[in-house]
Parts: C-alpha cells; sequence; structure tokens
C-alpha cells in the first residue's frame, strides 16, 4: 500500500474509532473493567447464597443428614472455602479471559497492528461467551464436588444437593451473561463501528429468545418439578414443608425469570430503538445520522446496514446537490422525478438576461484571480435575485447569464417575475457592487423548453425568440441610466409589475426585423427620455 493509501486509511480509521468514543488500539477501559467485576462476582455470590439456603433449610433434607450429623456444618465449610476460593479464581481468570496485549509502539508495521486490532475485536465479541465460560466451569467444579461431599454418606443427599447446585448455576450464568452483554455495549460499538460485522458473532435474536425462556423460567420450574417428584417417589414432605418449597422456588423462578426476561428484551430493543431514533433524522433530512453498532446478532447487521444505507442517501443527496446546483432545483427534481427524454415543449415563459459591462477590459487589466472573485460577486447577486423572484439560472455564459421564469415550473405571471427581478437586479448591482455595471434585458413569450443534445449529454434550456430578444436588450440597457430595458411583450403579459415601467422608445434591435418596445421602471424614464434621440441614432444605425 502507498504512503497515500496508507495515510488515508489511518485517517478514515481515527475518524470511525472517535466518533465510537475511543481507539480501538487499547484493550478494556478502566470503568468497564470494573464494571464487569462487579456484573460477575455479585450475582454469583447472590446465586450461591440462595443454593445454600435451599439446600439447607428449604428441601426437606433433615433425614438424609440424621445418619450424618457432621453433614451440615460440613457442607457449610466447604461452602465459605470455595466460595471464596471461587470468587478469586474467577477475577483472576476473568481478567486474564479479557485481557489484550499491549499495543503496538507508534513505529510497528501494519500488520502488528491489524492483528491487534484483530485481538481486541475477538475479546470484546466474544467477552458474555468467554466469561460465562469461566462461570460455568466454576460452577460445574462446585457441583462436582458437592456431590462428592455427600454421596458417599447418603447418594439420596448427593444427588438432591447437586441438582440444586446445578439448577442455581444454570440461571445464574444466564444473568451474569445478559449483565456482561450490558456492560460491554459501548466497547462492543467501538470495535464494530470500525468495522460492522460481516456475520453473527453469538447466537442469534430467535436463540437469544428461547434461551431467555429456557434459563430464565424453565430452568427453575424444573427445581419445582423436581421438588415434586422426589415428594412422589421418596415422600418425606409434610405439607408445610412441600408449600414452603413451592413458595422459595417459585419466588426464585419469578425473580430469575424476570431479570433475564428484562435483560434479554432490553437487549433486544436496545438496537431497534436506536435505529429508530436515527430514522427520525434521516426523515427529518439529517443525512449525517449514524447508529453506534452495538449488538452482535442479527440486529447489529440491521444497525451496520442502517448505516450503509444513510451512506449511500447522504451521497445520493450530495449528487443531488451538486446536480442542482449545476442545472437548478426545479430542473434537478424534475429530472429525478420523470424519465428524461429529449425535445421539448412549448412554454409561456419569461427570460432575463444580465451581460456584465467592460468585462474585456477587467480581464485585460486585473490579475485573473481578482476578475474571478469580482465575476463570483456578481453571479452571487444574479442568482440570489433570480431565486427570490421564482426564477432559476439556466446557465453563465462567461461574464453572462440567462436566467427563465415559467420553466420548468409554471409560474401564473412569470412576465411580471421577471420585470420584478430586473428591477431588483439593477439596484442591488448599483449599490451592492463597486466598481461593477451590467446591462439586463427582460422579454417574455413562448419558447421551446427541454432537454436539448444527445443521450449522452444533454441539457435543460429555453430556445426561442424571447432568449434573442432579452439578449439584445442587453445591448441597448447599457448605454441608458438603470442599465435596464424590458420589451413590450414583456410588458403585455405581465400583471400589475407592468404599472412600474413605461415604455421610451421602439426600434429594430440587431438581428431583428420588427421593431421592439423599450421599457425601463419609471424612476430611471425621464433620465432616458432625455437620451432618446441620441440613443435612438445609435441602436438604430447598429440595427440596420
Amino acid at each position: 500500500m502507498s504512503q497515500g493509501g496508507r495515510g488515508a486509511e489511518d485517517a478514515e480509521h481515527t475518524r470511525r474509532t472517535a466518533r465510537a468514543g475511543g481507539s480501538e488500539d487499547r484493550g478494556l477501559r478502566l470503568v468497564t473493567r470494573v464494571a464487569l467485576a462487579l456484573v460477575v462476582v455479585t450475582p454469583n455470590i447472590v446465586g450461591a447464597g440462595v443454593v445454600l439456603v435451599v439446600a439447607a433449610w428449604v428441601l426437606p433434607l433433615g433425614e438424609l443428614v440424621e445418619d450424618d450429623p457432621g453433614a451440615l456444618m460440613r457442607n457449610l465449610v466447604a461452602f465459605g472455602a470455595y466460595l471464596l476460593a471461587a470468587v478469586v479464581v474467577g477475577s483472576i481468570w476473568g481478567h486474564l479471559r479479557m485481557r489484550v496485549p499491549r499495543a503496538p509502539g507508534p513505529g510497528a508495521d501494519d500488520a502488528a497492528v491489524r492483528r491487534h486490532r484483530k485481538r481486541v475485536r475477538r475479546v470484546v465479541l466474544r467477552g458474555p461467551l468467554r466469561l460465562a465460560t469461566v462461570q460455568t466451569v466454576l460452577w460445574i467444579a462446585a457441583l462436582v464436588l458437592f456431590v462428592l461431599l455427600n454421596v458417599f454418606s447418603s447418594p439420596r443427599l448427593g444427588l438432591s444437593v447437586g441438582i440444586t447446585v446445578g439448577l442455581g448455576g444454570v440461571a445464574t450464568v444466564a444473568v451474569t451473561y445478559r449483565l456482561v452483554e450490558r456492560v460491554l455495549r459501548r466497547e462492543v460499538a467501538r470495535v464494530l463501528n470500525d468495522k460492522p460485522p460481516a456475520g453473527r458473532v453469538l447466537p442469534g435474536v430467535a436463540l437469544r429468545s428461547v434461551g431467555s425462556w429456557a434459563l430464565g423460567t424453565a430452568v427453575p420450574l424444573v427445581g419445582v418439578l423436581l421438588a415434586a417428584a422426589a415428594s412422589l417417589a421418596f415422600g418425606g414432605y409434610t405439607t408445610e414443608r412441600l408449600a414452603l418449597v413451592v413458595l422459595v422456588l417459585g419466588g426464585v423462578a419469578l425473580v430469575v425469570g424476570f431479570l433475564v426476561t428484562v435483560l434479554t428484551a432490553a437487549s433486544t430493543a436496545a438496537p431497534v430503538l436506536a435505529v429508530r431514533r436515527a430514522q427520525r433524522r434521516v426523515e427529518d433530512g439529517d443525512y449525517d445520522a449514524e447508529v453506534p453498532v452495538f449488538d452482535t446478532t442479527e440486529l447489529g447487521l440491521l444497525q451496520a446496514g442502517f448505516n450503509t444505507m444513510v451512506s449511500g442517501l447522504r451521497e445520493r443527496e450530495r449528487v443531488r446537490d451538486l446536480f442542482g446546483r449545476h442545472v437548478g432545483e426545479d430542473v434537478a427534481r424534475t429530472a429525478l422525478e420523470n424519465d428524461v427524454e429529449l425535445g421539448g415543449e412549448v412554454r409561456e415563459v419569461a427570460v432575463l438576461f444580465v451581460d456584465l459591462i467592460g468585462s474585456t477590459r477587467l480581464a485585460a487589466s486585473r490579475p485573473p484571480q481578482e476578475v474571478v472573485e469580482m465575476l463570483n460577486a456578481f453571479f452571487a447577486v444574479v442568482i440570489d435575485v433570480v431565486e427570490q423572484h421564482d426564477g432559476w439560472i439556466n446557465k453563465f455564459e462567461g461574464d453572462a447569464a440567462l436566467a427563465v421564469f415559467g420553466a420548468p415550473t409554471a409560474l401564473d405571471d412569470a412576465a411580471g417575475c421577471a420585470l420584478r427581478a430586473g428591477r431588483e437586479l439593477s439596484r442591488r448591482i448599483a449599490t451592492e457592487l463597486d466598481g461593477i455595471a451590467a446591462g439586463i434585458g427582460v422579454s417574455a413569450g413562448e419558447a421551446v423548453a427541454g432537454n436539448i443534445g444527445d443521450t449522452r449529454r444533454y441539457e435543460y434550456t429555453v430556445i426561442g425568440d424571447p432568449v434573442n430578444e432579452a439578449a439584445r436588450l442587453t445591448e441597448a440597457a447599457k448605454e441608458i441610466d438603470g442599465c435596464v430595458v424590458a420589451s413590450g411583450a414583456a410588458l403585455s403579459r405581465a400583471g400589475d409589475e407592468a404599472q412600474r415601467w413605461r415604455v421610451i422608445d421602439a426600434r429594430v434591435l440587431r438581428g431583428r426585423e420588427g421593431e421592439t418596445d423599450l421599457a425601463v421602471p419609471r424612476e430611471h424614464a425621464g433620465a432616458c427620455a432625455d437620451e432618446g434621440g441620441e440613443l435612438l441614432e445609435r441602436t438604430g444605425s447598429s440595427g440596420a
């Protein structure tokens, strides 16, 4: 990979990991490790305590320990010693299972960095399974220990204690697994946002839901069923004792089932809610919305897919924006919403043509950068005025611009809009652009509007007499006060705006056969009337 390619990849990686809340090059944060220790140790201590209470004081094991008076004390001592050892061993082992080697130094090669990131990713994504494995091994060891501790003195006692420990271990591990998933959510988001999952990492949504029922509800209820079966098979249960057993085991089933179900529901709902929130942002037009990918099931793929979709929408909107800037928003929208065909239709339109005065002199006397800046300032005013009056810029022609009113979007008073735009543009150029003047011509009439060119390259434009007439009117406009002239055709098609204009002359414009009435805003009509004779002489001779 080239230096430029590596630099772009590193920049993209930094941007993604920063958005996810951290750098993937480091391992788990300290606060995450502390939280993991709490959610792993606390449920197991509570679960072990519940198992002890149920085995020692709830189940009717009194008859079984009468022949071995030291059984209860022996089990209590073993319980205390094993619990202490399990907490220490589990904490150390869990820490080692979640430990990530130190990140490579600044001078490390790309292969070493990729290997380290892969290790971090593996540890984070398989964290719940790794810690659940540690807890499962410790509970299996406890089951074996307490069965061996009691089976030789009483096989039934050993079996009862073993079943109790086994059921308690399954329920406790299930709760711990869900809590670890919740604690690691930010870490999972950190690695998955940098590289979304290509497939499921852990059990999917369906298996998660079934497992929630099996581990949170079915397993505790199995204890109730076994207690009932033992009562039928071996007796020894008084009515009060059986009621106590059912109450305790049923209560444990309710509590454990509730915890596992709530944690599972939260794990399932959180990704969906995150996607829904981001979807609302997209609906409101925010195409920068992204979802942190923190789920390792199909829901994580949904989150990653949403981000991919939004990225496509963002790119499409960028292209649409660029398209609109080149051809105009109305034209772009029409092209995107309809099939594009070559050819056009006759439309009633108004045209405004504006041409910079003295552009050749400016280009010869000023640096190119300064000329470009002046043109940009000039066109910025032109675009602003035209858009304010519901027109669109059809094209820029060097130092000139052609604006169209009434196509592709029809207007009730296209000529009136063009005339108002001409007056406003004349005023703003005179007051806002120092050292810049332009001739403005306005005309109206029927023209062909449509896509001109070839299927390989075309543009939407208008062709017809109003376009030619507006261009010729700019020549006359450059020589009169106000620098804006409209044709009689534009006034005849305009509404109330026509009252603000006055016809001052009629002449044959260059390249045309018939006379054109020339109109100017009334505020300039007086000055233009004084110049009328001289103007007629100049433009008339040029028209001949």
